[in-house]
């Protein structure tokens, strides 16, 4: 499933890393370091749940497509575990929260192995969502109906419905020239060889006549790698960029550390990252730009909104497991929010390219 190109990605990722991590080390030990120590520390920390991440996700895309995609569900049953620890439950909801952990969760991400796009882009927000709330109201517990039949949905379709576009890039390919064009295109050639005598097929096709025309082949490990490491490109870009003196914030209340010179500082840093890194995508430079400016902007979007959702439950992290940085989902909240709209930008573009 790997080839050069991405082997060459994986180990400039594992280099750049590694370089962070001694330049970290480096600023540590000096005493009279101009950095502000919790700055550096957050990084450190950053740092640190990179080499999970990209650790994980590199020799899960080494052994294979499945491994991969395990390797998404496995993260997202803990994104929604987290998430749900959250979200306050009564004994009516157990069936329902049931069907979510062992029955939706699971089954989007084998439709995502099984490459059925009709179905896996349609169950949880459509068949998921209209038979999440049947079990809660035949409970007859109807405290808080909407407010926890809204919030089950919420989690299931941010941290499984969202996320499992991620791996679903890996199922991506250039589509196969048009049926109905090479129809016409045939009886074309028919008509123009029955008036000059010459053999149909060979007009067709004259390398090899029994050869359907064939789709290009798309390096989508290299597409997925792209996407993630433009992902933690963008956190890391914004977040530095917002550390100038002069900072204007978002959103106080929800996010002090996030501010408009980070977002803009960073989505265009990573846009000219995204346009450095567009040989590992089927885009052109400018367009793996642009792309990389909606990534930017997606998990922006996803950090800011998952960060509301903290404030609201009063709570600084969604979990413990990431030491010194949170849980699982504060680490995927961008991945999240920016996978979808990638997947389908990318499956909309891909014919024209």
């Amino acid at each position: 499933m790997s080839d050069l190109s991405t082997l060459i990605l994986i180990a400039g990722i594992l280099v750049l890393l590694g370089s962070a991590t001694i330049a970290v080390r480096i600023l540590r030990r000096q005493t009279d370091s101009v950095i502000n120590p919790a700055i550096l520390e957050t990084f450190r920390r950053r740092v640190y749940a990179w080499w999970i991440l990209f650790s994980a996700l590199a020799a899960a895309l080494l052994l294979g497509k499945w491994v991969t995609i395990i390797l998404f569900g496995l993260i997202a049953f803990w994104a929604l575990r987290e998430f749900i620890t959250l979200t306050p439950t009564r004994p009516g909801d157990v069936p329902t929260l049931h069907l979510v952990f062992y029955v939706f969760a699971p089954l989007q991400f084998i439709l995502v192995g099984l490459e059925n796009y009709d179905l896996y882009s349609i169950v949880i927000p459509v068949y998921a969502f209209l038979i999440i709330p049947a079990p809660i109201a035949m409970s007859g517990d109807y405290k808080r109906f909407l407010e926890r039949t809204a919030k089950i949905q919420c989690a299931l379709l941010i941290c499984v419905y969202c996320l499992s576009y991620a791996p679903a890039l890996l199922t991506l390919d250039f589509p196969a020239p048009n049926a109905d064009a090479q129809t016409a295109s045939l009886q074309a050639a028919t008509d123009t060889a029955v008036k000059a005598s010459i053999e149909p097929a060979t007009l067709a096709n004259p390398a090899n006549p029994a050869d359907p025309p064939s789709a290009r082949s798309l390096n989508t490990t290299g597409l997925l790698l792209f996407f993630i490491l433009i992902v933690q490109l963008s956190d890391v870009l914004q977040y530095a960029w917002g550390q100038l003196p002069s900072r204007h914030v978002i959103a106080p209340t929800v996010s002090p550390s996030r501010t408009w010179e980070g977002l803009v500082g960073g989505t265009i840093s990573v846009s000219l990252a995204g346009a450095a890194f567009c040989w590992a995508t089927p885009f052109p430079p400018w367009l793996a730009a642009l792309m990389s400016t909606a990534i930017a902007l997606m998990g922006f979007a996803g950090g800011l909104t998952m960060s509301a959702i903290k404030r609201d439950r009063g709570v600084k992290d969604y979990g413990t497991l990431v030491e010194g940085h949170g849980g699982v989902l504060d680490r995927i909240d961008s991945i999240c929010f920016a996978a979808p709209v990638f997947f389908h930008l990318t499956r909309c573009l891909l014919p024209y390219l």
